[in-house]
């Protein structure tokens, strides 16, 4: 295992937000649902449809709002009167929804994140803010357990952070190959997570020791 500082363990800057898309307005985006409605073969003028390209946009906006969201601003704020607290800090069972990049489904799943403090902690509400901002994003599950971890790492500077995310993609269970109840698990170590393997297992145990499942997609 590698012993370098965590600092070093980051593989790239962290980005603090995604390269700006041009951004259709309102009606461009409604017209592109009652395209994609005629592409499928229904009528969209009919009654049960005439409401749907208002609803879905609707949708939309709610499903990707962690665009509009910065992470790190979201851990700006910490307290430092820890009484020289340094053991873990583990906030388990965060559960996400989010969306594969590649066909739109939903992902959907719980995140365990950990880190020990290096003098000062943050507002576990924010712990769990900081995964709906990536999170309401086009995603992979890979990419977002390294964003949620290097976020964390960079800005609270702790001794070292964990992130597991187990999670169903129904990219591949309601179509293609059809395979539901499969469950995906990615993680990130970073710090005394990486090095120290009684801090790795300790994560671990206390993350296997939970009782729930990731929702079945």
């Amino acid at each position: 295992m590698s012993n370098q500082p965590l600092e070093q363990q980051l593989d790239q800057p962290l980005k603090q937000a995604e390269p700006a898309a041009v951004r259709p307005n309102r009606e461009e985006a409604l017209a592109a649902v009652d395209t994609l409605i005629r592409w499928i073969g229904d009528d969209p003028s009919r009654e049960g449809l005439t409401g749907t390209p208002d609803r879905v946009v609707r949708a939309y906006d709610e499903h990707f709002q962690g665009y509009a969201v910065d992470p790190v601003a979201l851990l700006q704020r910490t307290f430092e009167e820890v009484e020289g607290y340094d053991e873990m800090v583990l906030l388990r069972d965060i559960r996400f929804e989010s969306h594969c990049e590649h066909h739109i489904k939903p992902i959907i799943g719980r995140v365990h994140i950990a880190y020990l403090p290096e003098h000062r902690v943050v507002g576990i509400s924010k712990l769990a803010r900081v995964v709906d901002a990536y999170a309401k994003r086009l995603q992979i599950q890979e990419k977002m357990t390294a964003q949620i971890a290097n976020t964390i790492a960079e800005v609270l500077e702790p001794q070292g952070v964990g992130v597991v995310i187990e999670a169903t993609h129904q990219c591949m269970t309601t179509r293609g190959v059809y395979k539901p109840g499969a469950i995906m698990v990615t993680s990130r170590m970073l710090g005394l997570f990486r090095s120290d393997h009684r801090t790795r297992r300790e994560f671990l145990s206390l993350i296997r020791s939970q009782n729930g499942q990731p929702d079945r997609a």
